[in-house]
C-alpha cells in the first residue's frame, strides 16, 4: 500500500484534481477523490485497459452519454428506513435510472457494430440493473420540475378539478366586487389576491364595514385591509378543505413511490457505484486526451522505461521531456550536480508516472513507455523541516529516511531528494553513500539526487548503479532540464561567475584553493559531457542510417518479390500463348493431312494442281510466325539510337517502359511501372511519343527526390499527425500509379491502427485493405490496394 503522505509529497492529489474536472457528475468526482494506486499487476492492467477502451470510445464516437446522473444514495438510504421521499428526490432517482438505461443502450449498440472492442465496458454494463418500471412510475406521477401530475391518480384528478371549479367561483364572486360601481372608491386596487391561502380583496380602511367578513392582513401604512368578504367565506373554506384532500392524496402517492424505491434500494446502490466508476474511467481518458498522455505497458519486475516523459503538472509547451530507463541491469540512478531545479522535477516525474499508471491514469510520455507496479513507493522530497516537533531540516529528513529503511523491500520504489543534505558535507556525503548501499543492496529500485561531489564517482565502482545529471547551459546561465544518464553533474560556479563579470584574477585565485584532484574530476566530467553529446549525435545519425538501410532493404525485397511474381506471370502467359499457337497449328495441319488423305483415297488421279497448292499454303500458314515478327521488329529497332528518357517497348514482356540509364554497351536500366530492370538493348523497341502525351510522359519520369516509397512508417507519430501524413501519402501513391502500398503503424495499443483503418475505410481511392501477412509485418502493418 502506498501511504497518503507519499502521494501528497509527489503531488498526486493535484493530478487527481485535474482529472476530476473531466467528470460529468458529482458522483464521478466523489469517486475520483478517493482514487488510489493499486498494487496488484492484474488489477493495474485492468484499470489501464478500461481507460484504453474509454479512449477508443471517445476517439471513434466523440462522446459517451452520461447526462442526468445524480448521487441518489441518500435518497435510497432514507427510503430503506421507511421515509417518504419528496418529488424532487424521486425525480433525481428517475433521471439517474434513465441515464443508466441510455448508457446501456449506447454500449450495446457499439458492441453490435463491432468497430470497437469494449469487453470491459460490457462487463460494467452487466452491473447496471434494469429499473425501467420504477422510472416509468415516477415519470408518470411527477414532472421534471418536481410537480405531482393530475394523472398520478384518478382521485387526485377529481380533487383538482373540484378545486379549480371552486376557485373559479370564488374569483367570479370577488371580481363582481372589483367591477362594482363603488369599487374605485372603496378598493385600493381592482385586483384579487391571496392571504393565508384564502382569496381576498384590498379594501380601504374606512370602508371595512361595507364588505364585512374577515381581515387577513393590512398594508404597512394601515390604509389598506385585505378582507375576505362574508359572501366568499364558505367558498374559501371549501377550497381549504379540497387543498387538504389534495395534500393527503399527494402524500399517499409519494409514499407509494417511496415504497417502490425501498424495494430496489440495493439495486440503486449498485447502479450508482457502477455509474460512478464509468464516469471516473471516462474522466481518466479525457484527461489523457487533454494532456497528450498514453497508456503504458506494465510489469512487476521493477523495469521502468519512460520515453520523452514530462512532469504532468507543468504546462505541455514548457515541460522538457526526458527518457529514463532503469530497473533491469541498472537498478539505481544517482543524479548529481548543483541545485538547478531540474533534479527534483525528474524525481517527481518518475514517482508520479508510477502512481498514475497504478491508478489507471495515462501517463505524460510517448507510446511504448513501460512502468513497473510496486507494492510500495517511498519519497523523501522537499523541505522536511518540522516546526511542530522542533526538528531541523536534517533531523526531519532522517526521521523520514529511518521510517523508509524499516519498511521498504525489493518490491519498492525509493526516491531520495538531496540525500544527506542539511549537515556537515563530509558526514552528509558518507551517510548518503551508506544509505544508498543499503537500499540498493536489498534489491529496491532507487533514484536519488545530491549535490555532494563525493557521490559523482558513486556509480563507477558499483554494479547496477549509474550516475546522471541535469544539463546546464553556461551561455544562458540556466538549466536545460535535459537529463544526462551516465554523466555526473559538475559545478558551474566558476563559469557562471566569469560570464556574470567576476574578474579573471579572482577566479584564478579561487581555483588555486581547489585541489588538483577536484580539478581533474571536473575536467573529466566536462570531457564526458562533450563525449556524450558527440556520441548522442553519432547515435542519432547511425539510427537514421540504419532506418534508411532497413527501409531500402524492405523496399528492395518487396520489389524483388513483385519482379519475381511479374516474371512468373509473364512466363506463364507466354507459355500459354505459345501452347495455344502450337495447338492451333497442329489442328490445322491435321485437317490438311486428313483432306489430302481423303483426296488420295477418293480420286487421286483427279486432284487438280491448284488444290495441291492450296493445301500446301494452309500447311505453311499453320506454322507460328512469332519469331519472324520479332526478327523484323528487332531489325527496325536498330535504325534508331536510344537515349535516357526514351519510351520503349520490352519485347519479351510486351510492356512499355522508360529508359533510365545505360549501364553497359548493350544493357539499359528500364523502369516498367514501379519496377526497375536491367535488360539487353536487343530486347527493346523504340516507341515514338505522341504529341499530346509529351507532358504526361515527362511528368511520369520522376527524379530521385520525388520518388514515392512503397510503404509509410507512422510508428511513434501522434494520431492527428499520422492521419495527415497517411492522407498525403495515399494521394502521392495514386499519382505514382501504385496499385498496392503498405502503412506501418506498429502494434502498440492499437489506437493508431484503428484510426488509420477508419481513415482508409472512407478514402475514395482505396479499393480494399488488410493486415500484413507473417512476412509483411503482421498486425503492425496494413496493406492497402488502390483503385
Amino acid at each position: 500500500m502506498i501511504a497518503d503522505r507519499v502521494l501528497k509529497t509527489l503531488e498526486f492529489d493535484k493530478v487527481r484534481e485535474q482529472a476530476a474536472k473531466h467528470c460529468t457528475s458529482s458522483l464521478g468526482r466523489s469517486h475520483m477523490d478517493i482514487l488510489r494506486p493499486a498494487t496488484d499487476l492484474a488489477e493495474v492492467q485492468r484499470l489501464l485497459d478500461e481507460m484504453d477502451e474509454a479512449l477508443s470510445l471517445l476517439r471513434i464516437k466523440g462522446n459517451v452519454p452520461m447526462g442526468g446522473i445524480a448521487d441518489i444514495r441518500p435518497q435510497a438510504k432514507r427510503a430503506q428506513i421507511g421515509s417518504v421521499l419528496g418529488p424532487m428526490e424521486l425525480t433525481e432517482i428517475a433521471s439517474t435510472i434513465r441515464a443508466s438505461r441510455i448508457l446501456r443502450q449506447f454500449l450495446e449498440a457499439v458492441d453490435e457494430e463491432g468497430d470497437i472492442q469494449i469487453p470491459l465496458f460490457m462487463e460494467k454494463k452487466e452491473y447496471l440493473p434494469i429499473l425501467t418500471q420504477l422510472e416509468h412510475e415516477i415519470i408518470a406521477c411527477i414532472d421534471d420540475n418536481g410537480l405531482v401530475l393530475d394523472s398520478a391518480s384518478s382521485a387526485l384528478r377529481t380533487i383538482r378539478q373540484q378545486l379549480r371549479a371552486q376557485e373559479s367561483r370564488v374569483r367570479e364572486k370577488l371580481e363582481s366586487y372589483t367591477r362594482g360601481k363603488n369599487a374605485s372608491k372603496m378598493l385600493s386596487d381592482s385586483i384579487i389576491t391571496i392571504r393565508n391561502d384564502r382569496f381576498v380583496i384590498p379594501v380601504k380602511a374606512e370602508y371595512r364595514s361595507h364588505y364585512g367578513g374577515i381581515v387577513h392582513d393590512s398594508s404597512s401604512s394601515g390604509q389598506t385591509l385585505f378582507i375576505e368578504p362574508d359572501a366568499v367565506v364558505q367558498a374559501n373554506n371549501e377550497i381549504s378543505r379540497l387543498k387538504m384532500k389534495e395534500k393527503e392524496e399527494i402524500d399517499r402517492i409519494l409514499a407509494a413511490l417511496s415504497l417502490q424505491v425501498q424495494a430496489v434500494a440495493h439495486d440503486l446502490f449498485l447502479l450508482v457505484k457502477t455509474l460512478g466508476e464509468i464516469d471516473v474511467i471516462l474522466a481518466k481518458a479525457k484527461y489523457g486526451q487533454t494532456n497528450k498522455c498514453t497508456k503504458p505497458e506494465v510489469n512487476d519486475t521493477g523495469f521502468i522505461r519512460l520515453t520523452k516523459a514530462r512532469h504532468p503538472l507543468l504546462p505541455i509547451e514548457e515541460a522538457v521531456p526526458n527518457t529514463i530507463e532503469f530497473g533491469e541491469e541498472v537498478t539505481a540512478i544517482v543524479i548529481t550536480g548543483p541545485n538547478t531545479g531540474g533534479k527534483t522535477v525528474t524525481l517527481k516525474t518518475v514517482g508520479l508516472c508510477t502512481v498514475m499508471a497504478q491508478s489507471g491514469l495515462p501517463i505524460p510520455a510517448l507510446d511504448g513507455s513501460v512502468v513497473s507496479v510496486f507494492e510500495s513507493v517511498f519519497a523523501d522530497i522537499g523541505d522536511e523541516q518540522s516546526i511542530e516537533q522542533s526538528l531541523s531540516t536534517f533531523s526531519s529528513h532522517m526521521v523520514n529516511i529511518v521510517d523508509i529503511l524499516q519498511k521498504f523491500d525489493e518490491r519498492s520504489l525509493v526516491l531520495f531528494d538531496e540525500l544527506g543534505s542539511g549537515t556537515d558535507p563530509q558526514e552528509g556525503a558518507a551517510l548518503a553513500i551508506s544509505i544508498l548501499d543499503e537500499v540498493h543492496g536489498r534489491g529496491a529500485r532507487v533514484m536519488a539526487t545530491t549535490h555532494y561531489p563525493e557521490l559523482k564517482a558513486y556509480g563507477y565502482n558499483r554494479p547496477g548503479v549509474v550516475n546522471a545529471s541535469v544539463e546546464f547551459d553556461v551561455d544562458t546561465l540556466s538549466p536545460t532540464y535535459r537529463l544526462l544518464i551516465g554523466v555526473p553533474g559538475r559545478s558551474n560556479a566558476f563559469e557562471i561567475s566569469k560570464r556574470l563579470g567576476l574578474p579573471d584574477h579572482i577566479i584564478r585565485h579561487a581555483k588555486s584553493f581547489t585541489g588538483a584532484d577536484r580539478n581533474e574530476v571536473e575536467s573529466m566530467i566536462a570531457s564526458l559531457e562533450e563525449s556524450r553529446r558527440e556520441a548522442e549525435k553519432d547515435a542519432e545519425q547511425s539510427r537514421a542510417l540504419l532506418i534508411e538501410a532497413e527501409e531500402l532493404q524492405e523496399e528492395l525485397e518487396t520489389k524483388l518479390q513483385q519482379y519475381e511474381s511479374l516474371k512468373d506471370e509473364l512466363e506463364k502467359k507466354a507459355k500459354e500463348k505459345a501452347k495455344k499457337i502450337v495447338e492451333e497449328a497442329k489442328r490445322e495441319a491435321e485437317a490438311v493431312i486428313s483432306e489430302l488423305r481423303d483426296m488420295r483415297l477418293n480420286a487421286a488421279a483427279n486432284v487438280k494442281e491448284h488444290e495441291l497448292i492450296e493445301a500446301r499454303k494452309r500447311l505453311e500458314g499453320a506454322a507460328p510466325e512469332e519469331e519472324i515478327v520479332k526478327k523484323q521488329k528487332a531489325v527496325k529497332k536498330k535504325d534508331i539510337q536510344l537515349s535516357a528518357g526514351d519510351e520503349v517497348k520490352v519485347i519479351s514482356y510486351g510492356q512499355k517502359g522508360v529508359l533510365m540509364e545505360k549501364v553497359s554497351d548493350s544493357e539499359w536500366v528500364v523502369q516498367i511501372g514501379i519496377l526497375k530492370m536491367k535488360l539487353p538493348e536487343s530486347d527493346l523497341e523504340y516507341v515514338k511519343p505522341e504529341k499530346q502525351k509529351q507532358v504526361v510522359a515527362a511528368a511520369s519520369v520522376k527524379g530521385r527526390d520525388s520518388y514515392v516509397k512503397l510503404e509509410l512508417d507512422l510508428r511513434g507519430e501522434r494520431y492527428e499527425d499520422a492521419i495527415f501524413r497517411a492522407e498525403k501519402y495515399i494521394d502521392d501513391a495514386v499519382l505514382s500509379n501504385y496499385h498496392q502500398v503498405s502503412i506501418i503503424h506498429g502494434k502498440g495499443t492499437g489506437a493508431l491502427r484503428q484510426g488509420i483503418q477508419k481513415f482508409l475505410k472512407s478514402h475514395p481511392r482505396v479499393k480494399s485493405f488488410r493486415f500484413g501477412e507473417a512476412g509483411e509485418g503482421g498486425f503492425g502493418v496494413t496493406v492497402v490496394e488502390l483503385k
